[in-house]
């Protein structure tokens, strides 16, 4: 069982999303982000991440690459993430650019489209993995949220 301090459900309100952040943490990694309508009963309102957060959706750029994340997925799908995360703040990007950014991937290729679109929509931990940078892709995060991000970035 995991004893560290900010181990567990942590969640907070966000006027700007009209919604509350939510995320999940285990061993120090980011195991989840959600946007919840009503966050769990027992999550603790105070994180460091929430806080940098707070501040990013207040308007102060972050593109939070050095937050550890939980990639415990598919190593095609991580890696189609992790390509994800060196997009910056306020640019965005296609599909096609996405997969001329992965190792191993071709933008032509129907079957690498798929497989983008797939990481991009089981993305555990939106905002924080920006699949709202992605114009032609779909986002983890619910679609008002993902067009406030959107917004956010001026994108």
């Amino acid at each position: 069982m995991d004893t560290q301090p900010d181990a567990g459900i942590h969640a907070r309100r966000s006027p700007y999303l009209e919604r509350h952040v939510q995320l999940g943490i285990a061993s120090g990694r980011v195991l989840s982000v959600s946007f919840p309508e009503t966050p769990e009963e027992d999550a603790d309102t105070d994180h460091p991440l929430l806080d940098r957060i707070e501040r990013y959706l207040q308007g102060t750029a972050d593109d939070f690459r050095d937050v550890d994340v939980a990639m415990t997925m598919a190593t095609d799908r991580r890696e189609v993430l992790e390509s994800l995360r060196t997009v910056p703040y306020g640019e965005n990007v296609t599909v096609g650019t996405l997969a001329r950014t992965t190792p191993g991937l071709d933008p032509s290729s129907e079957d690498d489209q798929v497989l983008i679109r797939t990481a991009l929509d089981g993305n555990p931990a939106p905002l924080v993995v920006p699949d709202h940078r992605v114009s032609d892709g779909p986002s983890a995060a619910p679609p008002s949220v993902e067009q406030r991000l959107r917004s956010l970035e001026g994108l």
